[in-house]
């Protein structure tokens, strides 16, 4: 897609997954057991539902808390959760609504090799 970024940046809250300081923007790729999503596979395992609730439950919280910080200094927050990487037109989608649109004069495209003069014999 073409867009500057870094990856696990520790100089902000929460060590965003990915990191687009131009359009300061910051994206989390959140696995849905960990961060407590509402799915399938964010279901809770039946041994110890207690503790793992529990330890679920701070994660959300501290999710909230993190974004909360980084909508405080000015930054943009998107999730994307584990299951919405495999369609990749959806996710391209998602992430130019997010992050806009490259306009013409941003891309930067390879310079232009000249052809190969073959002789014909």
């Amino acid at each position: 897609m073409g867009y500057r970024f870094r990856l696990h940046s520790g100089n902000l809250p929460g060590t965003p997954d990915i990191v687009l300081p131009g359009r300061q923007k910051v994206i989390f790729v959140n696995g849905c057991f960990w961060h407590g999503h509402r799915c399938t596979r964010g279901a809770l395992p039946k041994p110890r539902v207690e503790y793992w609730q529990s330890k679920i439950n701070k994660n959300r919280a501290r999710d909230v808390r993190v974004q909360d910080m980084l909508r405080d200094l000015g930054w943009g927050v998107l999730t994307v959760w584990q299951f919405e990487i495999h369609d990749e037109l959806v996710l391209r989608r998602r992430l130019e609504r997010f992050l806009g649109r490259r306009v013409a004069s941003q891309v930067r495209l390879p310079p232009k090799r000249k052809a190969a003069r073959v002789a014909v014999s």
